[in-house]
């Protein structure tokens, strides 16, 4: 989808602010993207423009310790079900109203920000991954594939299988990347992404890894607790204002 004339301070701004957020809390970087942009554009359009920057920030996410090969190993089943879901799901993104998505997005960040806040602990057995790996990644991807949001339920599913927190990192890294590949072949794959859309893409990686840079200063300087609430509340605010779009 092209988008002549589109501002590109804009991009930018949406950027560097989903970037900041990223590196002060090592996510939301396309759940912020798609709640701001997708308030302004087609959530379709909006997942086009994350792809570039959501794939290298991950990646290097992914690639910053020493636990990835075996994490890959543990969540390999995971993974194929967000490929699966998420390839499957972007056929809602691209061919539903953009109202519609808008407020299945709108959904998924208030349901997110919700269960995020409320901060219900769990545990999963090892036991019980072989079977409920590939069920959560198949959810994931469906959820993904619709709104372009990656966080449910993969974030709470990993945050419950006691992984130390450089390993947890890693794994939202690998999520978060393999998310993004197969959204980005969803939506190439029903015509909704182009490579001449990659420029424009592109141009967002400099403000996201500017905000990344940003944002790992300040997590050093303000309360974790008090960050986490602000962003939590932003996420459902964005959530609420296009979940209710379609009813005026």
């Amino acid at each position: 989808m092209d988008m002549p004339g589109f501002p590109v301070w804009i991009i930018v701004s949406t950027f560097l602010i989903a970037g900041l957020v990223k590196g002060a809390t090592g996510m939301g970087l396309p759940t912020i993207a798609m709640g701001l942009l997708g308030a302004l554009m087609p959530p379709v359009a909006a997942a086009t423009m994350l792809v570039v920057p959501s794939f290298v920030t991950n990646a290097w996410q992914l690639a910053s310790g020493p636990a990835a090969v075996g994490l890959v190993r543990r969540l390999w089943p995971m993974m194929l079900g967000i490929v699966m879901g998420t390839v499957a799901g972007s056929a809602l993104l691209v061919r539903m109203d953009p109202l519609w998505t808008g407020l299945a997005l709108g959904v998924a960040l208030m349901g997110h920000a919700g269960y995020a806040l409320a901060s219900p602990s769990a545990s999963v057995p090892r036991r019980s991954e072989p079977w409920l790996s590939p069920v959560v990644g198949l959810v994931t991807g469906a959820i993904s594939g619709a709104t372009g949001v990656f966080v449910m339920p993969a974030v709470p599913y990993l945050q419950s299988l006691r992984l130390d927190k450089d390993e947890l990192v890693q794994a939202l890294g690998l999520s978060f990347t393999v998310s993004t590949v197969a959204l980005a072949t969803g939506l190439w794959g029903h015509g909704a992404f182009r490579p001449g859309q990659l420029g424009l893409s592109a141009l967002a990686v400099v403000p996201a890894l500017a905000g990344m840079w940003v944002g790992q200063r300040i997590r050093a300087r303000i309360s974790q607790v008090v960050f986490r609430r602000c962003f939590l509340l932003l996420l459902f605010v964005l959530g609420s204002e296009l979940a209710l779009r379609p009813l005026f």
